[in-house]
């Protein structure tokens, strides 16, 4: 099953590049349309050499097991809503998730894409039903990324790097030289004395500053003992993951019928 989901996610990254920082790029909007060509050349920071070592992937290897890698592999649902937008319940085991946002609903299979979707209980068809159906994917490439980026350092196509820093400590650089449409994007970890995130710094094609900083903070363990952070800022803006559990059978979390029951159907399973 790790196998499969890595395999999954990665397929995800190729949306999630488009929209990973899609909706924080619209939030800072307003602020980055304020600074001047000057004040953007002036916070914009160059992308950081490393050393790409086995003490990188030491460092790395810190981090995925500081948010629990064994216990994300029994975490086999779910469930968060990510920025008070899109409510996820990722079914981990079949590679499926419901997203829904308000009275909108799209349920779509990771590995094909396909899906069903509704709307105040009622199922969406033709153009309607696929624009809902790759709005839920894309809402999942993005939201899940932010909820395991940390346990994702060993992804196919990234390479790990050892930063010093000016304190004399070192941080971890993850750069995704594939999957995505915009390969290079990077990602510059700062890690605690367990090897747990602070923050990381985002190099990434779609935000014209280099460097911008977010941190990792509200750090909360699932039932799994999974470790998720709960908030994360950048400068003003705060993104919370709210509303979040996870468990290792769907009916702990859903009782009752399938929750997929209509996808399933769609997909003649």
């Amino acid at each position: 099953m790790a196998e499969q989901r890595r395999e999954v996610s990665r397929d995800g990254g190729k949306t999630r590049w488009l929209v990973v920082l899609g909706k924080l790029a619209a939030t800072l909007a307003l602020t980055v349309i304020s600074l001047s060509a000057v004040g953007i050349a002036w916070l914009d920071e160059p992308l950081p050499d490393g050393i790409a070592d086995a003490g990188a992937d030491a460092l790395a290897a810190r981090m995925v097991a500081s948010v629990g890698a064994e216990a994300w592999e029994r975490t086999a649902v779910v469930t968060w809503t990510y920025a008070d937008r899109y409510t996820h319940l990722w079914d981990r085991e079949r590679h499926i998730v419901r997203v829904r946002k308000g009275a909108w609903e799209a349920q779509v299979d990771l590995a094909s894409r396909a899906g069903v979707a509704f709307e105040d209980g009622v199922s969406l068809e033709g153009v309607d039903r696929e624009e809902a159906v790759a709005e839920g994917y894309a809402a999942w490439a993005n939201d899940s990324f932010w909820l395991q980026a940390p346990g994702k350092a060993f992804d196919g196509g990234t390479t790990r790097s050892r930063v010093a820093l000016s304190d004399g400590s070192e941080a971890l650089l993850v750069t995704y030289a594939s999957g995505g449409v915009t390969p290079g994007d990077a990602y510059l970890w700062h890690l605690d004395d367990s090897g747990r995130p602070v923050s990381w710094q985002m190099w990434v094609s779609i935000i014209p500053i280099g460097g911008l900083a977010a941190s990792w903070e509200g750090w909360v363990q699932l039932p799994t003992g999974a470790w998720v952070s709960t908030l994360h800022a950048v400068g003003p803006v705060e993104i919370a993951v709210t509303d979040l559990d996870g468990a290792e059978s769907l009916a702990e979390l859903e009782a009752g019928p399938d929750p997929f029951a209509a996808l399933v159907e769609s997909l003649g399973r």
